[in-house]
Formats: structure tokens, C-alpha cells, sequence
């Protein structure tokens, strides 16, 4: 079992920066794929970017290239997010979540563990 906690969110304005982080438990986090996902008031959970269980792959959506970026600290047991340039429509619940498997994948449904999601608000 594996358990994810999220933290960093918040409100920022348009053009600012935010720093997610994500505490996972569970000795085999060096083994799994990471990826964040996002959720929209009415819209439904999107891919936004994910890290290979050693950190050396990483890969995004369209719309957060060049602005996020993805990491991992396997020794920390902690995952992150850093989101640079945000805009208004970045807003969203962002969740960490753990797949069981080495590589990245962008279905939500391939994940095996989930945060409980945090806050972020861009105001324009």
C-alpha cells in the first residue's frame, strides 16, 4: 500500500510561481512511475505531467511545456511539481498519483494510488 499526500498549494496570481510537492509512503516508491493530474470544476481529470520510476524520462501535456516541470527525489520518497508562468486556466485540484509500473502513462486509469488533491488558484 501506498500513500500519497500532497502539499504546496494556493493562490497565486497570473505569471506567478507555485512548488507542489507529494510525500509518499512505502519503501517501493523508487520503483514506480509518478505523474500529476489536474481536475477543473466540470471538467474531468487531465494528465499534466509524469516522471519514470528513476527520473530520467519525464513528459507533459501540450499546455504546461516549458512552464512545469517534473522531479523526483526517490531518497525522499517525494515527487514534484514546479509550475512556473501559471495562468488562469491552470487553475485546478492537483492530484500525485503512483503507478505500480516503471513507465509513464498519461490515463488516469493506469494509475494505482492517488492523493487527496491540492488547491490551485491563478487569479487573473
Amino acid at each position: 500500500q501506498v500513500q500519497l499526500v500532497e502539499s504546496g498549494g494556493g493562490l497565486v496570481q497570473a505569471g506567478g510561481s507555485l512548488r507542489l510537492s507529494c510525500a509518499a509512503s512505502g519503501r517501493t516508491f523508487s520503483s514506480y512511475a509518478m505523474g500529476w493530474f489536474r481536475q477543473a470544476p466540470g471538467k474531468e481529470r487531465e494528465f499534466v505531467a509524469g516522471i519514470k520510476w528513476n527520473g530520467r524520462t519525464t513528459y507533459y501535456t501540450d499546455s504546461v511545456k516549458g512552464r512545469f516541470t517534473i522531479s523526483r527525489d526517490n531518497a525522499k520518497n517525494t515527487v514534484y511539481l514546479q509550475m512556473n508562468r501559471l495562468k488562469p486556466e491552470d487553475a485546478a485540484v492537483y492530484y500525485c498519483a503512483a503507478r505500480t509500473e516503471m513507465v509513464i502513462h498519461t490515463n488516469a486509469g493506469r494509475y494505482d494510488y492517488w492523493g487527496q488533491g491540492t488547491q490551485v488558484t491563478v487569479s487573473s
